[in-house]
């Protein structure tokens, strides 16, 4: 796999300089780089590693990604110079006109570039990035995650249906994924789910009928809270910095047994109480716990056998900590004057 790594990045080089037109670059940059592109194609392999070897396997991703991204930078600001340059040389200019700002290149949405951080932090860990429809079925988004028909945590999402398609749902959390995960790659398994989700919510400046979220899933002999607890402060840590601290307090989700609701220290009042914490010096960012069995075996998984924990983060609910949005319908509102201050 490392030489698959090594072999995509050297194609990429040798293709970027034979491109000049912007639009060609963009096109083969999401060949390689893009959800379906080659190198996450390669990625979805690292299931069958050894741990060690994912680690250095993820590493390596995170180098070439980095360079094939350098690479498409250099080309693309050498393809709109000489763009610009060959228009200039046969454009008559036009002095009575007024002058027209250039509308400038656009940039990635405040959810992606969080999103995109967090898939190369846990990349680095070995872990896979997974993806699963939008439109899911209602066996694969509740009745393979512990929630059949008669389970009453169905009453606690609303869920859009498709009218005239019954057994047909908008999904309501990337958690669908993981149940395909364990049944196409099996065992052991390094796993995280972005995406986006939908409940049939009245909005308001908390409330969003679409929203982000990012699962993830570890299973393998011997998994414990404590292995799961480890993550989870590297993620904290990684986002809101080395000091952060990490608490769990028992809750109830239908799909882990035991729950935990993950909380991390105020990065704002640093523990201290502030408007932000209301004055409890925590955040609440994430649900988690260790895999029910019922979950496991919907998976192909023996729960006798095997163990393994889950978390979940709302993405939407990070980007609004960290750039400090008071309003949720602000980022799917497609305001050009609010996205432009990211």
């Amino acid at each position: 796999m490392k030489e698959q790594l090594r072999q995509l990045k050297e194609e990429f080089l040798c293709l970027v300089e034979k491109v000049t037109d912007p639009e060609a670059l963009e096109t083969l940059k999401t060949e390689f780089l893009g959800r379906k592109g080659k190198l996450n194609a390669i990625m979805k392999e690292m299931a069958s590693l050894a741990v060690d070897e994912r680690r250095l396997v993820g590493k390596l991703a995170n180098e070439v990604k980095e360079a094939i991204e350098a690479s498409y930078g250099e080309a693309r600001g050498k393809a709109e110079k000489a763009k610009k340059a060959e228009k200039a040389g046969w454009e008559r200019i036009d002095v009575t006109q007024p002058i027209i700002p250039e509308r400038g290149t656009g940039h990635l949405h405040p959810v992606t570039q969080v999103q995109e951080e967090l898939e190369d932090l846990f990349t680095s860990m070995g872990f896979m990035i997974a993806d699963g429809p939008e439109l899911e079925s209602d066996y694969f988004n509740f009745t393979t995650l512990n929630i059949p028909p008669t389970h009453p945590a169905r009453d606690m999402q609303d869920t859009f249906y498709i009218e005239g398609y019954p057994g047909l749902v908008m999904r309501t959390h990337t958690s669908p994924v993981q149940i395909r995960a364990m049944r196409k790659w099996g065992v052991p398994l390094r796993m995280v789910a972005p995406g986006r989700c939908f409940r049939n919510e009245s909005t308001d400046p908390r409330h969003e009928h679409t929203f982000h979220q990012l699962e993830g899933m570890v299973i393998d002999k011997g998994i414990s809270l404590a292995h799961m607890k480890g993550v989870l402060e590297r993620v904290a840590q990684h986002l809101y910095g080395k000091d952060t601290k990490v608490r769990m307090r028992p809750k109830f989700y239908p799909f882990v047994e035991p729950g935990v609701n993950g909380e991390v220290t105020c990065f704002l009042c640093k523990g201290e109480g502030c408007r932000l914490c209301k004055k409890t010096g925590w955040l609440e960012i994430f649900g988690a716990g260790m895999v029910h069995p019922s979950v496991l075996r919907e998976g192909g998984v023996d729960p006798k056998e095997y163990s393994g924990f889950a978390f979940g983060f709302g993405l939407t609910r990070l980007v609004m900590l960290k750039y400090g949005i008071d309003d949720i319908r602000h980022l799917e509102s497609g305001d050009i004057r609010f996205l432009k201050q990211f």
